[in-house]
C-alpha cells in the first residue's frame, strides 16, 4: 500500500487553521467566514479556502460568485472584506453537484493552494466540509496545519460527531486548538432574554472530557443567519448589527483567542529556525 504524500511546507500562506465540524449545520462556514474577517479587521492578511468541495457555502456568505481571473498561469482570489478567497463555488455552476472521488478532490485542494496567487498571508483559515472524509485528510496530507478547531452546538447529536472529528485530527497528528460552541443559546431580538433551544454545557463538558479549551460560546441571532445569507458577515463594519451583536462580539474574541493559541505554539518553531 503505497505511503500517503508528505505535507509541504507553504511559508507565504502564514499560520494555517482548519475548521471543523463532526456533522453539518452547525455553523461551521458562519464561524469560519466570520473569524477570518475579525482577523482581517485587526489588520491581518487573511484567505479563506473553501475545501467543502460537496457543499462551498463561502461564495454565498461573502456574496462573491464570479469566475477568478487567471494571470501567468496563477488563480487570481476573489476578495471581500478584507480576506482573499477561493472556493470551488467559484469554478462550477451554482445548481450543479461535484461528484468526485477522493483522488480528484485532492488535486483540486493541490491546486488551491499551489496555484493560487494568495500572496504573503498571515493566515490562511480552511473552512473544511462537515465529517472526517476526503477533503479532511487530503488537507493533512498536502500542508502542515498550525491547528484545527471544531465547531459544535450544545446538542448531544452535534457532540458525538465533533468527538469523531477531534479523533481524526489525533490520528493524523494535528493539534486540535480547542472546541468552538455554536448556538449556545437564542437571543430573544425583543425582550433581549436567552432560550437554551439546543441544552446548554455540552461544549464545555466536551472539551473538558477530550481535554480541550472552549475558545467560545456564540449565540444565536437572527443577525448572523441574514448577513450569513446576504452576503455580510456580522463581524463586518458593513453589517448593520455589528457594534450591537452579542454574536459578532464572541466572534471576535474567538478570533483574538485562536490567533493567540497559534502564535504561542509557533514561537518554539521560530525560535528554532533561528
Amino acid at each position: 500500500m503505497p505511503r500517503p504524500p508528505e505535507p509541504v511546507e507553504f511559508p507565504h500562506l502564514g499560520q494555517v487553521i482548519a475548521v471543523s465540524s463532526g456533522k453539518g449545520g452547525v455553523g461551521k462556514s458562519t464561524v469560519t467566514a466570520n473569524v477570518a474577517v475579525a482577523l482581517a479587521q485587526n489588520g491581518k492578511k487573511v484567505g479563506i479556502l473553501d475545501a467543502d468541495i460537496y457543499g462551498p457555502n463561502i461564495p454565498r456568505m461573502f456574496g462573491r460568485f464570479e469566475r477568478p481571473e487567471v494571470k501567468n498561469q496563477r488563480i487570481q482570489p476573489l476578495e471581500a472584506f478584507g480576506v482573499k478567497l477561493m472556493s470551488i463555488g467559484f469554478l462550477v455552476d451554482r445548481d450543479v453537484a461535484a461528484i468526485w472521488r477522493g483522488p480528484i478532490i485532492m488535486k483540486v485542494l493541490q491546486q488551491f493552494l499551489r496555484d493560487v496567487e494568495w500572496g504573503e498571508l498571515d493566515y490562511l483559515v480552511i473552512d473544511l466540509p462537515p465529517g472526517t472524509g476526503d477533503a479532511a485528510l487530503s488537507i493533512s496530507q498536502l500542508i502542515p496545519l498550525s491547528g484545527a478547531v471544531v465547531v459544535t452546538t450544545p446538542q448531544e447529536v452535534s457532540l458525538m460527531d465533533a468527538r469523531k472529528a477531534i479523533a481524526m485530527f489525533t490520528k493524523v497528528n494535528v493539534r486540535t486548538l480547542g472546541v468552538i460552541e455554536n448556538m449556545s443559546a437564542f437571543i430573544c431580538p425583543d425582550c433581549g432574554h436567552e432560550h437554551d433551544i439546543f441544552g446548554s454545557g455540552g461544549g464545555d463538558r466536551m472539551a473538558r472530557d477530550q481535554g480541550l479549551e472552549v475558545l467560545g460560546h456564540i449565540p444565536l441571532e437572527p443577525a448572523v443567519r441574514t448577513g450569513g445569507d446576504g452576503g455580510v458577515p456580522i463581524t463586518s463594519a458593513q453589517h448593520p448589527a455589528s457594534d450591537t451583536s452579542a454574536a459578532a462580539a464572541a466572534l471576535r474574541d474567538v478570533a483574538r483567542t485562536v490567533a493567540g493559541k497559534v502564535s504561542v505554539l509557533a514561537a518554539p518553531v521560530a525560535a528554532a529556525a533561528s
